[in-house]
């Protein structure tokens, strides 16, 4: 729920005059894209499990990054950074990139603008995910979602928005509902993140190195483009947010 106070009450006007249409439109195009795909369990496959298998198979190679494929340098390849990041493997996968961005995208759509908000979730989502095949170069593990270029969401909302305040349920406080500033929130996701990517592999699971990146790279962009600017908007009144076990 929206506290319909401070912040979130801008949210509410302006999704009264139509809200964050770059926001929004990204959301409803992931949700499209992912249930025309023989992952929604929509879209029937001829042949039984084995078919319905390859076509995942093929579904993913063709959008998703290879990071070995990458450096052949084919156009396709190289596009594959911005496409995958509308490639989603599960329900849960897709939800849950789904909700951080409704969350967090609204108010960094809002401050930035909507071009340049739209340039910036795509250039930050394609470095992202290709900082994690610079460090995989060898891998032939397919690579997809939108986690990198949200990760960068929640970086720039840390510049712009340091004292939003988020309720977050965190499993071990039996989750609780519990309020904290935003730089609280995202410092200690962005660390889980970091900690993650160090055990990681580059076999299946989840790329906690593109969250890294992209996290970072949000969060440079927003001090380098913005800089003290950011000071006048930012939040001072409660806004809430969602945050508990499914991470982009």
């Amino acid at each position: 729920m929206i506290d319909p106070r401070g912040v979130a009450g801008r949210l509410l006007r302006a999704a009264s005059t139509g809200g964050p249409p770059v926001t929004h439109g990204l959301i409803a195009l992931c949700c499209a894209l992912f249930a025309v795909s023989p992952l929604s369990g929509f879209v029937p496959v001829r042949g039984g499990a084995d078919a319905l298998l390859a076509a995942q198979a093929g579904y993913f190679e063709r959008w998703g990054v290879i990071p070995a494929e990458l450096w052949e340098g084919s156009a396709r390849a190289l596009l594959t950074p911005l496409t995958a990041l509308f490639v989603h493997g599960s329900w849960l996968h897709l939800l849950g990139n789904m909700l951080f961005l409704f969350v967090f995208g609204a108010m960094a759509e809002e401050r930035m603008g909507h071009l340049e908000f739209a340039l910036f979730y795509l250039g930050c989502g394609y470095v992202a995910l290709l900082g994690y095949a610079v460090a995989h170069a060898t891998s032939d593990q397919t690579l997809v979602g939108a986690s990198g270029a949200i990760s960068a969401v929640l970086g720039a909302f840390l510049y712009l928005f340091p004292r939003a305040r988020v309720t977050s349920l965190f499993p071990f406080l039996l989750f609780l509902p519990l309020r904290f500033p935003a730089w609280v929130v995202l410092i200690f996701w962005f660390v889980l993140q970091w900690m993650a990517a160090g055990a990681a592999g580059s076999g299946p699971g989840v790329a906690y190195l593109a969250h890294v990146v992209g996290f970072a790279t949000g969060f440079l962009y927003a001090w380098a483009r913005y800089g003290r600017d950011a000071r006048g908007p930012r939040v001072k009144a409660p806004a809430t947010a969602t945050e508990g076990e499914t991470q982009p």
